[in-house]
């Protein structure tokens, strides 16, 4: 199976998922360390494949799956609290495009890595269109549209950049890491152990008194609540689009696979167009050439940055 496909199919679960982070961390999770535990707790529960899928690739491999897996957990913390702190159109655009900005650096000057002149056309293409959304103005993103429905609060903090850089810089970090460490080893057995990485580093959240108590408590409210129920449909949608764009990772290019992020934001942009013919009452949208043509661009831009890499 082609990694860019894979990568597409990831991006449009990571999308969905993304649209509901943003609501859980604000009105269900308390915290955005809750949030964070919660995700790569759960997602320890893939070490119940062990006996069939997990390998011993040596302890030097061993060691890169389980730091890249804490990395994560890190990357992931901090995106919440970006999220928590900030507008998340904003927030998920910047660290959706700076990151593929850091993989792209770190796989050059570290991995030596070398890409085709249409390939470069195709990331920077890519990356234009990804600034092509984020210029859209606040008022007409879709994300916050959607928030704002929801009554939640969207204001982009100097906080939540430095969060939102930060996330971006350590998934950048953890691709890299992952990219290694599947080179030595299969997919399955890399995937698991770097889960047991995650879940263990977030048991470091329990050791302060007060987070101890708001995951313990997020824990016991929402176990038999829709909103425990919501939690897990979405950590599971999320966690499917996770491992499909590792698995695009496996197998190809970790900053191609990061440039694709850009094709998130143009799945946001059809959802939004979608929604608001279907129910224009639910976006209550005043057309806007300006804004229309806008949006175009940006697809279309997308869609070019996405014809280089493949030709």
């Amino acid at each position: 199976m082609s990694w860019i496909f894979v990568a597409i199919l990831a991006y449009l679960l990571l999308a969905i998922a993304n649209l509901f982070d943003k609501f859980l961390v604000d009105r269900v999770l308390p915290s955005s360390k809750a949030y964070a535990f919660v995700a790569c707790f759960f997602g320890g529960i893939v070490i119940l494949g062990a006996p069939w899928l997990l390998e011993w690739p040596g302890t030097d491999l061993v060691i890169v799956n389980l730091i890249s897996g804490a990395i994560f957990a890190i990357a992931l913390w901090f995106l919440y609290e970006a999220l928590r702190r900030g507008e998340a159109s904003q927030t998920l655009v910047f660290v959706g495009g700076l990151t593929p900005v850091f993989s792209i650096s770190f796989s050059v000057l570290f991995f030596k890595e070398q890409y085709t002149n249409l390939e470069w056309i195709g990331i920077i293409t890519l990356l234009l269109g990804i600034l092509i959304v984020a210029a859209l103005p606040k008022e007409r993103h879709f994300l916050t549209r959607f928030l704002h429905k929801l009554k939640i609060a969207s204001d982009f903090k100097s906080t939540s950049l430095f969060f939102a850089f930060g996330s971006a810089f350590f998934y950048s970090v953890y691709f890299l890491l992952t990219k290694f460490a599947y080179s030595g080893q299969t997919f399955a057995s890399a995937f698991i152990w770097n889960r047991l990485g995650a879940a263990l580093f977030v048991l470091l959240f329990l050791i302060n008194k007060k987070d101890r108590k708001i995951i313990l408590k997020t824990f016991h409210s929402h176990k038999k609540s829709k909103n425990g129920l919501l939690v897990i449909l979405n950590q599971g949608l999320g966690s499917l689009g996770f491992i499909l764009q590792n698995y695009a990772i496996f197998l190809g290019s970790v900053a191609l696979v990061n440039a694709l992020q850009g094709v998130q934001y143009a799945f946001l942009l059809v959802i939004s167009s979608v929604l608001a013919v279907l129910s224009p009452r639910l976006l209550k949208e005043n057309f806007s050439w300006r804004i229309f043509s806008q949006k175009l661009l940006a697809v279309i831009v997308i869609a070019f940055g996405l014809y280089f890499i493949l030709a």
